[in-house]
């Protein structure tokens, strides 16, 4: 992981200039790269968003193996909305930053090529946020599945063992009208100017950079919310070896997460590295350990066949929730693995730990020296 370098915060130029007088009210900054399958579906889908301003959509392409760049500058040639860069960093975090760069609105938002937002998102997005009380609104997730695994995906994450303690997922109807969020985030629409005042999204974080800037909004004290109506509709992953990669990947950088940010971690988030060192431990511990380890599997096991039962009664079709397990075993040791590693590699996030177990005093004692953001691609000469 790469380490930070410099303050986002320092940049100046004439890029980094207030937006008032372009004439554009919001900036949609997507990364993209080899999305040529379904890339002209999705800005179409972005055009359609009913907003009574002016919009522009900011792609940064990470170096596309693919026709997406072109596509793109196609259809840029007929819509002066779309503006098309080069991302050479080719990290998602990185490309939202040279968009960032770019955007003229007063307001941005987040979108991804591979995710459907509902016509309103931009404008109740904003409206919200001119209400104040609040820097940071953003929508549920909702899964929108293609094939038998990624269905499985679905079911795991309308359950508390696949939701976790996270909030992000969508609401059950008749909830609340708006929702406070941990930094359990997706995407979302700011003020531009507070998104650069809290230095960008840094770029030492591929996986989980939304979660890793909301943990600085959130030690500043600012609220977070979550409105169901800005619910967006993605894509799971439809194998079991890309989810437990992605989950992988989720779970080492929010330990380099943790570590920066204490106040981040859930208790709930302890469940994947426990499922994976007791899963081990019963194969390989010393006996005594081994027994013991073995009830825990017994009890994990049953939490899951409950899952599955459960998921069998809103299930289309019962192979969907027959495949249940599998992937909530995916998405635990997936998890888990990565935030092992993640331990290993960059030390354990005691001050985190000591956060989740309400210990003050001892959080305040281990908690990290504050770092800056590294976020090169904010720089004009980037």
């Amino acid at each position: 992981m790469g380490g930070p370098e410099r303050d986002a915060r320092d940049v100046n130029g004439s890029e980094m200039a207030a937006a008032s007088g372009t004439g554009v009210d919001v900036s949609v900054l997507v990364p993209v790269l080899n999305e040529e399958r379904h890339i002209r579906e999705s800005v179409e889908a972005m055009r359609a968003q009913r907003f009574d301003g002016e919009v522009e959509f900011l792609f940064a392409d990470g170096g596309s193996a693919d026709a997406t760049k072109a596509i793109l500058l196609e259809m840029a040639s007929v819509d002066p909305r779309i503006r098309v860069f080069d991302n050479p960093r080719a990290r998602t975090p990185s490309g939202l930053n040279v968009c960032l760069r770019h955007a003229r609105g007063e307001y941005v938002a987040r979108m991804d090529a591979h995710t459907f937002y509902p016509p309103g998102y931009l404008a109740d997005g904003v409206a919200r946020l001119s209400r104040g009380d609040t820097k940071w609104v953003s929508g549920p997730a909702v899964p929108q599945p293609t094939g038998r695994v990624s269905r499985a995906v679905a079911l795991a994450l309308a359950s508390p063992l696949g939701r976790g303690g996270a909030r992000k997922w969508a609401s059950e109807p008749g909830g609340p009208a708006e929702i406070e969020l941990d930094s359990g985030v997706f995407a979302g629409v700011w003020r531009r100017e507070d998104v650069l005042g809290f230095g960008g999204w840094d770029e030492a974080w591929p996986q989980n950079q939304d979660a890793e800037m909301a943990g600085r909004f959130l030690g500043a004290g600012e609220k977070l919310i979550c409105l169901p109506d800005m619910a967006a509709h993605y894509i799971p992953r439809n194998t079991l070896r890309g989810l437990f990669r992605q989950y992988h990947n989720y779970g080492y950088y929010r330990i380099a997460t943790a570590r920066r940010h204490p106040h981040t971690l859930r208790r709930t988030h302890a469940l994947p590295p426990a499922v994976t060192i007791t899963c081990l431990a019963a194969i390989a511990a010393p006996r005594p350990i081994r027994l013991l380890a073995r009830l825990g599997v017994l009890m994990y096991a049953a939490a899951l066949g409950v899952a599955t039962v459960r998921a069998l009664r809103s299930a289309a079709d019962p192979g969907d929730a027959l495949t249940l397990p599998a992937v909530l075993l995916a998405m635990h040791m997936g998890n888990g693995v990565g935030m092992i590693r993640g331990s290993v590699k960059m030390g354990p996030p005691w001050a985190a730990i000591a956060t989740a177990a309400g210990q003050a005093e001892l959080t305040e004692r281990l908690a990290p020296e504050p770092e800056r953001v590294w976020a090169p691609s904010l720089d004009a000469d980037a």
